[in-house]
């Protein structure tokens, strides 16, 4: 254990809100830019799903669906479009507080957009069951506000705005079946000046039943006189990217496919962010960035060149002319005038500092008495009562997780459990979450503590996980737990006594989705009883590496 703390400093400029700190070292696991001036896709091999992007001066800032996450809406930096840093959240907490006390998984917060309008950042976000949201911030690294509802309903979803040079503002948005029984349809609204509320029904402006079904997740822009929506259609994983243009808001648009799969191995290339960047020599660029859906690993981020054609979008490498561009793999890197250093979100967290790492999030609105970062250098997890209806980790809150961060890549953690006493059951340990998902973790018995090995096919069914136990443990001893994730998302427990020698724990198991989300890792700390005081696990560090 280390026996200090890392400060960060903190300097918000009024404009673009950096937050200087020390700098993180990048993965070791992934990282988009090449150092010769070319980057390789995808830019972020993590599942930052339905990414929208806002330039402000020469700096850029991305967003991304959290659903029940949180913290939530994840606020991203960027210079160069190609090296990424995870600066904050925007939803320390999600409302209905009460609401997103307990799991709520594929719920929450949809496809957001992120735009800068009058000195201030502008974050709409949908939640399906209750509406649109807005918050504001004058700083992209916050603090931002409170969220407010711009429109209450069900089946609102994936909106964003437009302020018009007459002084409109106007809002899309798309339609959510499972909840207003209609979808594959884009309405636009009028938004009052302040962007705060929705001022009539609006009108359907596109009905993809015909040629794009399941269009959603549009992006309103206007460009030379035309009003654009950028959408993807023919759903998340076999789709393509769609733009419509009209001389007026309400239309009709025309309709033109920009970029598909191609020949390219890049699956349901749409949903995301057209971004100009700032003129070097009087010249910009167009860019684009989007999902590709990975199955286990989430939708994870690429960029794509874009260009201009007779005032249509060609998004990718248009190899044959015909104004429909395919995704590059590697490319040569945006011109912004400089180079940055290399930077990505961070997966490791040697757990010295005052807070934890952004990357870490939870299942449900935490609580104050869940952790604590310790001044000596380490996350304490105090274990919490699971919900009586749950039967496995799926509807436990208190599960700290983070998103898969490359195809494959090795995490080791360092843990002392302290149980109390009292109680018998108390568990701490590793998890790789899914729809099945897989463990290896001490609990507690009135002799000591047993390391047991566990899995849970079809979580979200309540079933009980099937445990082995693997050995046991004395109160007070340290444990390595490790997992190695193989390409595939082949999951292959261990752990070790000393921290060099390891012992694999259970049989290979292949990660899962999530619902709506991929899967991920992470740590818990749980007790079925309910007393007035509880154990403990202590976590010195847990450290994402290559695989050897």
């Amino acid at each position: 254990m280390r026996h200090f703390l890392i400060v960060s400093l903190i300097s918000i400029t009024p404009l673009t809100a950096q937050v200087i700190q020390k700098p993180t070292p990048p993965s070791k696991v992934w990282v988009a830019d090449l150092g010769n001036g070319t980057y390789k896709n995808p830019v972020l091999h993590a599942d930052y799903s339905d990414p929208d992007v806002c330039r402000v001066g020469s700096d850029f800032y991305m967003t991304a669906s959290s659903f029940d996450a949180v913290p939530g809406l994840p606020i991203l930096h960027s210079k160069d479009l190609v090296n990424w840093t995870l600066i904050g959240h925007a939803l320390h907490r999600q409302p209905p507080f009460d609401h997103f006390s307990k799991t709520q998984h594929g719920n929450g917060v949809w496809a957001p957009a992120i735009r800068y309008h009058n000195n201030e950042f502008y974050l709409y976000y949908p939640d399906p069951d209750f509406g649109i949201y807005l918050t504001k911030a004058k700083n992209a690294a916050g603090p931002w506000s409170e969220p407010v509802l711009v429109e209450g309903g069900q089946g609102l979803i994936d909106p964003c705005p437009l302020w018009d040079d007459n002084g409109e503002v106007y809002l899309v948005h798309g339609w959510a079946g499972s909840r207003a029984g209609i979808k594959s349809v884009l309405t636009i609204k009028k938004l009052n000046k302040e962007g705060t509320k929705v001022l009539d029904e609006g009108v359907l402006v596109y009905d993809g039943h015909e040629k794009d079904p399941t269009v959603e997740g549009p992006k309103f822009y206007k460009r030379n006189g035309y009003y654009y929506i950028f959408a993807p259609a023919g759903g998340v994983s076999t789709g393509w990217q769609l733009v419509l243009r009209s001389k007026n808001v309400y239309g009709p648009y025309e309709r033109k496919v920009v970029m598909d799969q191609g020949n390219s191995p890049i699956n349901g290339p749409h949903q995301g962010a057209w971004v100009t960047t700032a003129p070097v020599n009087g010249k910009s660029e167009d860019w684009f960035l989007h999902f590709q859906d990975k199955e286990a690993y989430g939708r994870i981020v690429h960029l794509q060149p874009m260009k201009w054609v007779n005032d249509w979008p060609v998004i990718g490498e248009d190899k044959d002319g015909d104004g429909k561009g395919e995704p590059v793999l590697v490319y040569k890197k945006p011109n912004v005038g400089r180079r940055y250093p290399l930077a990505t979100p961070p997966d490791s967290d040697e757990f010295n500092d005052l807070f934890l790492g952004k990357q870490w999030q939870w299942q449900a609105n935490p609580k104050g008495i869940w952790h604590m970062m310790h001044p000596e250098g380490f996350l304490r997890l105090y274990s919490q009562q699971t919900p009586a209806e749950a039967q496995n980790l799926w509807s436990v809150p208190n599960v700290l997780m983070q998103k898969f961060p490359a195809e494959t890549f090795r995490v080791t953690t360092s843990l002392v459990f302290t149980p109390n006493p009292k109680l018998e059951g108390e568990q701490a340990g590793l998890v790789v979450m899914g729809l099945s998902y897989a463990s290896i973790f001490l609990k507690s018995n009135k002799q000591g503590l047993d390391l047991i090995s566990a899995v849970a096919q079809k979580a979200p069914d309540n079933k009980p996980e099937k445990q082995n136990k693997l050995t046991s443990i004395k109160p007070g001893e340290r444990i390595y737990l490790r997992v190695d994730v193989n390409k595939g998302g082949l999951c292959q427990f261990s752990y070790s006594k000393n921290g060099t020698q390891f012992e694999k724990a259970g049989e290979p198991f292949t990660a899962e989705v999530g619902r709506w989300i991929g899967a991920k890792m992470g740590l818990f700390c749980t007790r079925n009883t309910q007393i007035n005081d509880s154990g403990y696990a202590d976590l010195d560090w847990f450290r994402v590496e290559a695989l050897p």
